[in-house]
């Protein structure tokens, strides 16, 4: 039987560690996620098991100890976790894309110091850009780092940190008043490091607990308080004479980021298919399984159809990037469509469940409330939208 979201074209080592992480997927994940999720408790076997797979350094170079894999290898191990839970996804993710920052725009200082343990998941990293005032319009941001000497003193409140607590490394876009006639060449990012846990993990840096969500359970998701926090120059990403660039080196990891979204998107579009597929052939109503009803027939035509638009897309976007070429609006469509498309199928889904989708013993009913989150993730629909029609408007101007 043809498998849906196949992926022409990959080598035998990217083969291989997907066809690992599936079987991770089927025997360590599946099989837990329900009662994990309803505790709202944190996977740590899993977590470790992944850390024996070398996925924390699967985008790493292999002279800081990773894998030194592909944006599109690790969109496609995001895609079969994501599968299995979401939430695995997004212990690895913001690491991902804070290990992606210090990689791309770090000093050699701040490579040879974080990237070998980022390798290993000795150290998880975390990113922060939205605040309480404030999420895709970065423009808002109020949270100050003002100098003082050879060092910064930062001070703010910061809101929606994934992996909050369980980070050493938290990548942070403050604003800096450096004179730069645009706010947004008045941002800058520092690579602030705590000590993993809740309380005061740093001097001045306060993770206070975990924000209650619908979904998206098991990892925990945080604000994170800067009273003070006192760093020197070389926090700065890329170092002391960075200061100022944030945004930019912000809206790159981004770029990333939002592959990983449609990524997690397509993982859990497929998960509900599979669900909705072998129910609508276990279950018979009048006298013959779901299946053979036109209209559910129908319905599992154009889920599968959904689903393999949107990897195509995310395949594409995550191509590009790896072939050193600007994909803001790839990486937005491909975002767009998958999350978009992702609800539509998990809610047709739920629809072929009927009364039992409802139930908790069931799982696309946790399906139904995580895949809400990738409609806001990483950016709303809408601002996909403007980002999108921003990029065509400029390559196809008069």
């Amino acid at each position: 039987m043809a498998r849906l979201a196949r992926t022409p074209g990959l080598s035998d080592v990217q083969e291989s560690i997907l066809e690992t992480v599936r079987e991770f997927v089927d025997k360590e994940i599946i099989p837990h996620a329900q009662r994990l999720e309803h505790a709202d408790e944190y996977p740590a076997d899993i977590v470790d098991g992944m850390r024996e797979m070398g996925l924390f350094g699967l985008t790493i170079d292999e002279e800081h100890g990773g894998l030194g894999e592909s944006l599109l290898t690790y969109a496609l191990v995001v895609e079969e976790l994501s599968r299995g839970w979401m939430s695995i996804s997004g212990i690895v993710n913001t690491h991902f894309i804070v290990a992606y920052l210090v990689a791309q725009h770090g000093s050699p200082e701040q490579r040879a110091a974080l990237l070998p343990r980022m390798a290993t998941g000795e150290v998880r990293g975390a990113f922060s850009m939205s605040e309480p005032g404030c999420g895709s319009d970065v423009a808002a941001i109020r949270s100050t780092a003002r100098r003082d000497g050879d060092t910064y003193v930062l001070d703010g409140q910061k809101m929606w940190l994934t992996n909050g607590a369980f980070s050493s490394v938290v990548a942070t876009l403050v604003r800096t008043e450096d004179g730069a006639d645009s706010v947004y060449g008045n941002m800058t990012c520092f690579l602030l490091e705590k000590e993993p846990g809740f309380g005061e993990t740093a001097p001045g840096l306060t993770i206070p607990g975990k924000i209650g969500k619908m979904g998206y359970k098991g990892v925990e998701t945080t604000e994170m308080v800067l009273d003070g926090v006192a760093v020197p120059d070389s926090a700065v990403l890329g170092g002391a004479g960075s200061a100022g660039r944030g945004f930019y080196q912000m809206m790159d990891g981004i770029e990333v980021g939002r592959v990983n979204v449609a990524a997690r998107a397509c993982g859990i579009a497929l998960r509900a298919f599979e669900l909705a597929i072998a129910y609508a052939q276990q279950r018979h109503t009048f006298g013959e399984p779901l299946a053979g009803h036109q209209a559910i027939a129908f319905k599992l035509a154009e889920m599968a159809t959904k689903i393999e638009a949107a990897h195509q897309m995310m395949v594409n976007a995550a191509r590009l990037k790896d072939a050193g070429a600007r994909n803001d609006v790839e990486a937005g469509m491909a975002k767009l469509l998958a999350s978009e498309y992702c609800a539509e199928v998990v809610q047709e889904a739920f629809r072929i469940h009927g009364g039992y989708g409802y139930s908790t013993e069931y799982e696309i009913e946790r399906l139904m409330r995580e895949a809400p989150f990738l409609l806001i993730g990483e950016g709303t629909s809408e601002i996909q939208k403007t980002i999108i029609s921003r990029g065509l408007l400029k390559e196809y101007r008069l």
